[in-house]
């Protein structure tokens, strides 16, 4: 696990409660070059609710007060489903607002005032690793079948997001790796309502996956787009 950072390195999981984010804090946890590993959601203390922007402001500087500074932080957030029950859209007839702004909020808006908060924690001087999860489907280029119109483009936006936010880091953090990773189709709640049994990996390999993915990538790779094998998606 992360045997490119340093030894005793500091991980935040923000979605340390859904099915990815805590199979990656477990498997960090046992990790015996790891330091401390700080879980966040809205069920922990301090939690985060994307509700309460202030409170991602709040949970930074507890996190600062912990660790002083982070060497892993991953956002592991997301939502297919929204809050009202609205499955992902299969044409742009079944268009919402209140869908809309409600996935954008989970899917966009929230991980991206994450990084806000947490991006002035990030270790200088080594090898330091920010990640999002994203999703194949969020890829414009890779969008051959239509539908899923909200959760497409607030994908997108957040891998928009993801690499504005490396090319701000790598200006102080030239040793840093920000990037946007597509876990696959993992057996957790969020995919369970619509995957129909077609799931690729358990929680436990996506996050064996997704470490060793950021593990390989190096300050080159900033600012990409890679699925759980490592292989660069197109935008």
């Amino acid at each position: 696990m992360f045997s490119s950072l340093r030894t005793e390195y500091n991980s935040v999981i923000v979605g340390a409660s859904g099915g990815i984010g805590a199979a990656i804090a477990d498997a960090i946890e046992a990790d015996p070059r790891s330091g401390k590993t700080l879980h966040l959601s809205r069920g922990t203390n301090p939690s985060v609710d994307f509700d309460a922007p202030e409170t991602l402001d709040q949970a930074a500087e507890w996190a600062k007060s912990e660790v002083n500074e982070v060497d892993a932080l991953i956002v592991a957030t997301g939502v297919l489903i929204s809050s009202n029950g609205q499955e992902p859209e299969k044409a742009f007839s079944h268009l919402s607002a209140p869908t809309m702004e409600d996935i954008f909020r989970v899917n966009t808006i929230g991980p991206a005032l994450t990084l806000k908060a947490f991006m002035p924690l990030i270790a200088r001087g080594h090898k330091t690793v920010v990640a999002t999860l994203s999703a194949r489907v969020g890829s414009i280029g890779d969008n051959g079948l239509g539908g899923w119109i909200t959760y497409r483009a607030s994908k997108s936006a957040l891998n928009q997001i993801t690499h504005t936010a490396a090319i701000e880091l790598s200006r102080k953090r030239p040793e840093s790796v920000c990037v946007a990773l597509h876990p696959g189709t993992i057996e957790t709640d969020l995919s369970r309502p619509l995957a129909r049994g077609k799931f690729t990996h358990s929680p436990a390999e996506c996050a064996t996956n997704l470490i060793g993915v950021l593990d390989r990538l190096s300050p080159d790779d900033t600012g990409g787009f890679f699925d759980y094998s490592g292989e660069e998606i197109v935008w």
